[in-house]
């Protein structure tokens, strides 16, 4: 075999550098293809979800007084508004139109409407769809979700924690609803406080409501009470950090952020009568029209007049236990003897009917027929998380209560 030699090489070199002139000469002499530039993607200027770029909207607020009818005969005939007010009731009644809510009417460059969209909400809209005949659907805005924490140091009561604090006033809402089975509102301190993560929405980048509460610490009389939100299938709710439910059989207290103007006693001053005798149940004062709600699943078993209690409800849960609410200015709508209520349920609003000097409510708890002070009555958990669900929980609840434990 013959060896390489430096010939050798020098011969192999020479050719690969003839064939390299040879191919970039080639592609030189070969005539280019040209490939046009990529398009822009434009993407559709959407107002309601509806592609708005050949469309002109409108955008107004409702003012007093202000109804379907108002809103749209310049722009759509009688017989359209009317069709709108018989046969779309099942998706959004006309009759709901407020004032103060926003709206807006997209139009052809003719100026024809082809939509009008009546805001529910800052987040739920109704859509009417006037170009081929009449439709009407309900949509929501896109919205983001942001975690946030907060935290506050009780002075008088929550109300004012959350405004001295610049917090949304919903999340004091959402804070007394997670609590309302655990923590006596009514009786919290000097020092007393809360940690929590929660969820802020947004629309447009403008902060719109809080979404849900994800976790909590609530410190009262010296106790830490954790609560952790966890979707058990058919009983999503709140629980502590060993998975037993927030929730009892019943409410602390029938209404919201109130203060409570006389207690359960043996001998109490009548402010009218004038004559001592016994106070069975829980004044709460309150403005007129404050919402009462039902303690607990039950049955109503009176409304109506009732003497000196006014306008009054009574209610059944069950074997052992009744309450009753008194002094009302009105019902809720559908509720009368036999009605099933559930805990929380509207069933009425303060007032100050019958016998009372002001706005209050007069609530009371009967325990197998005997009246019992309903700041101090006991009630039974709801179900915990089961064992299936255990893990799951403890690998949410952990990393929870790490983050409400860090935030100062």
């Amino acid at each position: 075999m013959l060896k390489p030699t430096l010939k050798h090489f020098t011969i192999l070199l020479a050719g690969v550098v003839l064939i390299t002139i040879m191919v970039t000469a080639l592609l030189l002499i070969l005539p280019r293809k040209t490939f046009p530039p990529p398009k822009p993607v434009i993407k559709p200027h959407l107002a309601y979800r509806i592609n708005i770029d050949s469309l002109e909207i409108a955008y107004g607020k409702i003012g007093e007084n202000q109804n379907l009818s108002s809103l749209l005969s310049t722009y759509i005939s009688g017989a359209m508004i009317d069709r709108i007010a018989r046969e779309t009731n099942h998706v959004f009644d006309v009759r709901k139109f407020r004032s103060g809510h926003h709206y807006a009417r997209i139009m052809s460059k003719a100026h024809k409407t082809c939509y009008f969209i009546y805001e529910i909400n800052e987040i739920d809209f109704v859509v009417y769809d006037f170009r081929d005949s009449l439709r009407v659907y309900t949509d929501k805005k896109r919205v983001t979700r942001l975690s946030r924490t907060a935290e506050g140091t009780i002075k008088s009561s929550l109300w004012n924690c959350i405004v001295e604090n610049r917090l949304d006033i919903n999340l004091g809402l959402s804070l007394s609803e997670v609590y309302a089975w655990t923590v006596d509102f009514y009786g919290l301190q000097k020092g007393d406080g809360f940690k929590v993560i929660y969820d802020e929405l947004f629309v447009d980048n403008s902060p719109v409501g809080i979404d849900r509460i994800q976790g909590a610490i609530f410190r009262s009389s010296g106790r830490d009470y954790y609560a952790v939100y966890f979707n058990q299938p058919g009983n999503e709710g709140y629980y502590d950090l060993t998975g037993q439910s927030l929730r009892r059989s019943f409410l602390k207290a029938p209404l919201k952020f109130s203060r409570i103007s006389s207690r359960f006693t043996a001998s109490r001053m009548h402010p009218i009568l004038r004559i001592a005798r016994p106070h069975f149940g829980v004044d709460y004062a309150a403005p007129t029209g404050t919402p009462v709600v039902a303690l607990g699943d039950g049955r109503v078993t009176e409304v109506g007049w009732h003497g000196g209690y006014g306008r009054y409800i009574s209610i059944r849960h069950n074997s052992v236990y009744l309450t009753t609410y008194a002094h009302l200015s009105g019902y809720a709508g559908g509720i009368r003897a036999g009605t099933a209520v559930k805990q929380g349920e509207l069933i009425g609003y303060v007032g100050s009917s019958g016998l009372a000097t002001g706005p209050h409510l007069d609530f009371r708890v009967y325990k197998n027929g005997t009246p019992i002070d309903p700041l101090h009555m006991e009630s039974p958990t709801a179900d915990p998380i089961t064992k299936a669900n255990l893990e799951k929980f403890k690998k949410i609840a952990i990393p929870l209560k790490a983050i409400l434990d860090s935030i100062r």
